[in-house]
């Protein structure tokens, strides 16, 4: 078995388990974050579920942890005092970034499974550890059975031949693969990563690169354990762990030989995090901002390397450079080694631990036109604010700030560019649910998107992230995806929407899906789905169906046709042409959950 496959076949009733082989996972930790925590404790009351194991069970408060919008510091307090009456563990507004505590407190381990609210759980794939990021419903299952489904996916084999650039970051090298992958060339793949030099990646190294396959649509980016990773994890928790590797005879769909040598120092350009080029195509890009911090790139050794290039240098002249540390362990111990002097003394803005600007918190966001260069993991349209996200490594950020524009640590001028004149002066509430017959046969009019990778904040915006009723949120279907911001106000009940491929990738957010619902989207068909969109649309009994591009062509079908789509058989007709075509129908597992009217 592969490693993904011996993890779940161990946390499973199942031995072996291949893939397609759909599976109830036990989980050995269980976390909900302030984004997403209140819908859980939401569903568990509402379904009059109680915790299977409190102590396998943890809030994370890392997306706003200065409570600085009421919403949040509303949804934090709910969850608080829900974790008192079910003594569930909180990691606070002080203590940092849900993942890396998990890690750093020996939460997870190599061969363990890990849940979260947050979409970069499979962070976890740096320990070959189970990690995968899950909507509200599927963490609130996980809380009141300790086990969720799951399809066991594919996997796909990287070895990374050559030796790594002298100068070539972890970020570098993620942003390597992304160029070549793209954001759906792996997904719903679980890929391993081999080579010689891989062994010698630190844990850090590790967490940057399986912190953005969620952003290369893979399952999750497994590292097999290695001698020095074993000791590190030793050294900063205390246990000793053993080795999880792939068995000799692992089946792989496909591997991949790349030659890392080749690699260069990149930079993701505003949009798209696999929007990838060489840095060279973009030095001297005027910047308004920096930002170092995320799950990305928030650990201790991120945090020296920006100290190296800021050490007696300042952050140029109306330039604003946020640091935000990982979690609290690691801004002492910058404190402790004089690094947070050195950001003070550079200029730097530095805020408590948590995720900051990547999930719409306190630190981080930029205005409207704002040019940032940042280390996140993510740089959609809007997700980090309202201006343009360029995607690099601390080093790079860091040297970018000091010069003003883009560029890298070993060309930062004199004296920093200025800017020309420019002329321009409850958080939740009791809801009753009536469990009716579902129909397994719909009819209603097409709405074409001919997009790929529509990702979760073009359907609906993280500034509306605090919505919890569902009826709601309809109106804000699509207003950030360009072209069809009116989707909301013309669509109808039983309209079908037909896209393209990845559709729903990103975010773990359910209101990426509850929004459609809310409308009364009869369906959505798709080429080929967000792994965690996939799992949060069939938890939630809106009904997804995927299709063959050329199969589908024959229907021919064009806006504003009226087609029947049948969940059973998977037959579509045209009913304007009478022609009819094979999608892939309903499996036994989303069949039930659908006729339950859902997961809960």
């Amino acid at each position: 078995m592969t490693i993904i496959e011996k993890i779940i076949s161990a946390h499973s009733n199942q031995q072996p388990v291949k893939p397609g082989d759909i599976v109830d996972v036990a989980i050995d930790t269980r976390a909900a974050r302030d984004f997403g925590g209140a819908n859980v404790v939401k569903n568990l009351l509402d379904n009059g579920l109680t915790i299977a194991d409190p102590r396998k069970t943890i809030f994370t408060f890392d997306c706003n942890p200065g409570g600085s919008d009421q919403k949040y510091a509303a949804n934090q307090h709910y969850c608080r005092q829900y974790a008192r009456d079910n003594g569930i563990r909180v990691y606070d507004v002080d203590a940092g970034i849900g993942t890396h505590l998990a890690i750093d407190n020996g939460l997870t381990w190599p061969g363990s499974t890990f849940v979260s609210t947050d979409s970069h759980a499979n962070i976890m794939g740096a320990i070959s550890a189970f990690g995968q990021g899950m909507g509200d419903q599927d963490i609130a299952a996980a809380w009141a059975k300790g086990a969720v489904w799951f399809k066991v996916p594919a996997s796909v084999k990287i070895n990374l031949m050559g030796k790594r650039p002298a100068t070539l970051t972890a970020k570098d090298v993620v942003l390597n693969l992304l160029s070549i992958f793209g954001a759906n060339k792996l997904l719903g793949y679980s890929v391993e990563i081999y080579g010689e030099e891989t062994e010698k990646f630190t844990l850090a190294d590790r967490i940057t690169i399986s912190s953005m396959g969620t952003e290369m649509g893979a399952i999750i980016i497994l590292f097999p354990t290695s001698p020095s990773l074993l000791q590190e994890l030793k050294r900063i928790t205390g246990k000793e762990y053993q080795s999880v590797t792939a068995s000799a005879n692992a089946v792989y769909e496909k591997t991949f030989d790349i030659d890392m040598s080749k690699f260069v120092t990149m930079v993701a350009k505003p949009g798209h995090p696999h929007d990838d080029a060489s840095i060279e195509t973009v030095r001297n890009q005027k910047i308004d901002s920096g930002f170092i911090g995320s799950c990305t790139n928030g650990r201790i050794e991120d945090l020296r390397a920006a100290a190296a290039v800021l050490s007696g240098r300042k952050v140029a002249p109306g330039v604003v450079l946020k640091i935000v540390p990982a979690t609290d362990a690691i801004w002492t111990q910058a404190m402790d080694e004089g690094i947070i002097q050195i950001f003070k003394e550079a200029g730097v803005m530095v805020s408590n631990a948590g995720c900051a600007g990547c999930a719409a918190g306190q630190v981080g966001q930029n205005g409207p036109g704002e040019v940032t260069i940042s280390t996140g993991n993510r740089n959609f349209e809007g997700k980090q604010g309202k201006g343009y996200v360029y995607l690099a490594s601390p080093a790079v950020v860091a040297a970018s700030a000091v010069a003003g524009f883009i560029t890298t640590p070993d060309q930062i001028p004199d004296k920093p560019a200025l800017f020309s004149p420019s002329g321009n002066t409850s958080p939740v509430a009791r809801q009753e649910k009536i469990k009716v017959a579902k129909p397994t046969e719909v009819e209603g009019n097409v709405w074409i998107i001919p997009k790929d990778d529509i990702d979760t904040d073009m359907i609906f915006h993280n500034r509306y992230l605090t919505i919890t009723e569902i009826r709601e949120m309809g109106q804000y279907t699509f207003d950030n995806l360009k072209g069809f911001e009116d989707f909301a106000r013309k669509a109808n009940p039983g309209d079908i929407v037909i896209t393209q491929k990845n559709f729903g990738a990103g975010s773990s957010r359910q209101q990426a899906v509850d929004c459609f619902l809310s409308l009364g989207i009869s369906c959505i068909l798709a080429e080929s789905y967000g792994a965690i969109y996939e799992r949060n649309a069939i938890n939630a009994a809106m009904p997804i169906l995927t299709y063959n591009p050329e199969i589908l062509a024959q229907a021919e079908i064009e806006s504003g046709d009226r087609v029947k789509v049948d969940f059973i058989s998977g037959i579509l007709t045209n009913l304007k042409t009478g022609k009819t075509v094979q999608l892939d129908k309903f499996y036994d597992a989303q069949m039930a959950i659908y006729q339950n009217g859902g997961l809960l």
